[in-house]
């Protein structure tokens, strides 16, 4: 749990300053709230450290998840990121599924193509020995909305990012405040952090990416040559 002086502290940038974005309150007639932050630099709207859930609330959420590598809708759904990012990496190249949940999918898709992908899930697939390798691609599907440290997540990780290599990110993003408050995205509560297109942008200056934004989900960030 955070002291309230630090909720208005950017998990992604940690600027101290930001604003109050919107107020939720949970469960619907408690008349507790869950507030949400938007960051005055890098524009990420985020929940404060103090409303979040516990580890084993938050794995009790995703136990609820029903991701089966042979279900064809979900495998469509993937392809909305699996697509883009394939049609970027060559023949051989190795990649890691990060945030690949009770039933990996999308490193089988990319296995399945004829690339290497490896797998990594806080929860369900936690070995920190995928990160003594170094990889050509990231794909990371719906999970950077659950990140309550997205800044040090993203130095783990392009730090295992070969130069010219591809990090793949699947996330909804925000658009408007009026929006935000009826947002299904919202309702969830392990998601946390709440990305835009200027999040993204502020990411790829800061961290030295190209950025391309794919679709209103997708987004893929290339490393530059000097990684």
């Amino acid at each position: 749990m955070s002291d309230r002086s630090d909720d208005a502290r950017c998990p992604l940038c940690d600027n101290s300053r930001s604003q109050a974005f919107h107020e939720q309150v949970v469960p619907a007639g408690s008349g507790q709230r869950r507030s949400f932050r938007r960051c005055d630099t890098c524009s990420l709207v985020f929940v404060p450290r103090r409303f979040h859930l516990s580890r084993a609330d938050e794995r009790a959420v995703y136990e609820q998840h029903e991701n089966d590598p042979a279900d064809a809708g979900y495998r469509r759904f993937l392809s909305r990121l699996f697509e883009p990012l394939r049609a970027r990496i060559s023949d051989g190249a190795t990649g890691l599924d990060f945030g690949c949940g009770p039933g990996p999918t999308l490193s089988a898709m990319f296995r399945e193509s004829g690339v290497q992908c490896a797998e990594y899930d806080p929860f369900f697939a936690n070995d920190d020995g995928v990160f003594d390798a170094r990889y050509d691609f990231i794909a990371s599907s719906e999970v950077f909305e659950h990140l309550a440290q997205p800044a040090a997540v993203l130095d783990r990780l392009l730090a295992v990012l070969k130069p010219h290599g591809w990090l793949g990110v699947m996330t909804k993003r925000v658009s408007t405040p009026s929006a935000f408050a009826d947002w299904h995205y919202v309702r969830d509560p392990t998601h946390v952090s709440f990305f835009s297109d200027a999040t993204f942008m502020w990411i790829g200056e800061r961290f030295g990416m190209t950025v391309h934004i794919v679709s209103a989900d997708v987004v893929l960030l290339q490393s530059k040559p000097y990684r």
